[in-house]
């Protein structure tokens, strides 16, 4: 079974992180969610309250990392999903998640990326010259880095797929689980190749 990488930390969004992790299980793919230690974390709701100019925080439900950043050999994995809320602030700054990001991008592998997600791949160096949507308060930390900010709810740039935020899921899960498809099939492929060889 191929598997995808759902990395997340404290205060990783539910909504963001929870679809795509039942999406790719419904389409037969392993999710394994990757954090700092192997522990329970807390999601939290992000939205804008009517009337705010900022997104308010709320706690939300719980999901246990299956693996640290360090035990992950990301040619293991078919795809790799990064999700928003406010972890991706703090976990860009561990070196193993940007080994796994940077990874993914040398090798032309499945990368979806979704609001506060893009601090990630921004961090990582991995999007000078990418069109992407992110949320629109993470336009800043992507242009700085050489991206080109699109407003639009999916969008794809070689091997990554992007959106703006979880109200955007039905037009970027598509897209990256397609991907992740060939991917899959691909080291399919390989491996069947191999065998035969051997």
């Amino acid at each position: 079974m191929s598997k995808v990488l759902i990395p997340i930390g404290d205060a990783a969004e539910a909504m963001d992180t929870l679809y795509p992790y039942y999406r790719v299980r419904e389409d037969g793919f392993e999710a394994i969610v990757a954090a700092p230690e192997r522990r329970i974390y807390p999601l939290v709701a992000h939205e804008i309250p009517p009337g705010w100019d900022i997104t308010r925080e709320l706690p939300s439900y719980h999901l246990a990392s299956n693996i640290t950043f360090s035990e992950v050999d990301p040619e293991e994995y078919s795809g790799l999903f990064l999700t928003g809320g406010r972890a991706p602030e703090y976990i860009r700054y561990d070196r193993d998640l940007i080994r796994i990001v940077r990874h993914f991008f040398e090798r032309g592998k499945p990368v979806a990326v979704v609001c506060h997600g893009a601090e990630i791949v921004a961090a990582a160096g991995v999007i000078e010259g990418a069109r992407m949507a992110t949320v629109a308060k993470c336009r800043f930390d992507i242009e700085l880095c050489g991206a080109t900010y699109v407003n639009e709810g999916c969008v794809r740039w070689g091997n990554m797929v992007s959106g703006r935020t979880w109200h955007d899921q039905h037009l970027y899960m598509p897209v990256f689980m397609q991907m992740v498809a060939a991917e899959s099939a691909k080291n399919a492929e390989h491996n069947t190749a191999s065998s035969v060889r051997n």
